[in-house]
């Protein structure tokens, strides 16, 4: 797997904690306040306890702030998830262990990559992810959480309607993704790209990353991806100035997936 480090990870911005500051409190001025403001970390790609990914649970640990994390049930063997439940052992209830998939394969002969495309059939992509999430549940009991990332963040509406008829709790892709899901299974968008961006310049990274974090702040609702494998130490440090950010501010709170269920399922009885 690539492991592209985006271009704005080679500069930070000498006002960094200032710009941030400011996306939180901008964002009170457009924010309904009647509506509760959440925000989630989503770390894709997750199966093997490497450098990154330890000092990434680290930082999470630290700050006792909640981190979803998508895991590729193939990529998964039981000494891989031994450490990893080892590394988050201070505070388990902090890590909302989820499925991202199952081989994180695209299948897709021309387009846009996707495991569960158009192309595949209803009955394979049910066995893959049955496959999945028994892999996943073996391995970590109760530590699994029936939750769906898809690779690219992108799937089948054939895969949206059988994730519910399979009893996933909810589902997470990118805002705004089509198709929609279907009544019953909740889609919790992430809105902020970290790590998989394009700007081919660090002032262009810089604008597009803080321009998403603005508008999804004055949504209520902020989703933020996070690849740990194209983290080098800049992204680290943002991250960090960014929770602390994020914990010394009273409007939004961090949250996991399931706390969105929770508050998703109350939202639907009003």
């Amino acid at each position: 797997m690539a492991c592209t480090v985006s271009a704005l990870w080679r500069l930070l911005p000498p006002d960094l904690s200032s710009r941030i500051d400011r996306c939180f409190s901008s964002s009170l001025e457009m924010a309904d306040p009647g509506d509760p403001g959440c925000l989630f970390f989503r770390a894709d790609d997750v199966a093997a306890p490497g450098t990154n990914m330890v000092r990434l649970m680290d930082l999470f640990t630290r700050y006792r702030v909640p981190l979803c994390l998508a895991v590729v049930p193939a990529w998964l063997t039981r000494t891989r998830w031994l450490q990893l439940e080892s590394i988050g052992r201070k505070e388990p209830s902090l890590w909302c262990w989820h499925q991202h998939g199952w081989r994180h394969v695209n299948h897709e002969p021309e387009g846009k990559k996707e495991e569960f495309g158009p192309s595949r059939s209803s009955f394979t992509i049910q066995e893959e992810l049955i496959r999945g999430k028994r892999r996943l549940q073996t391995l970590m009991g109760d530590s699994f959480s029936p939750f769906f990332t898809p690779p690219w963040n992108r799937c089948s509406r054939n895969t949206l309607d059988l994730l519910k008829d399979l009893n996933y709790k909810a589902v997470s892709r990118s805002r705004m993704s089509l198709p929609p899901a279907p009544d019953g299974l909740p889609d919790f968008a992430v809105n902020v790209d970290l790590h998989t961006r394009k700007e081919e310049d660090p002032v262009s990274g810089w604008n597009g990353l803080f321009s998403e974090i603005r508008s999804a702040l004055s949504q209520n609702h902020c989703g933020m991806m996070i690849h740990h494998q194209r983290m080098n130490e800049a992204a680290f440090v943002f991250l960090e100035i960014f929770i602390q950010a994020l914990l010394k501010q009273r409007r939004f709170r961090p949250v996991d997936f399931g706390d969105l269920h929770a508050l998703s399922k109350v939202q639907a009885s009003q």
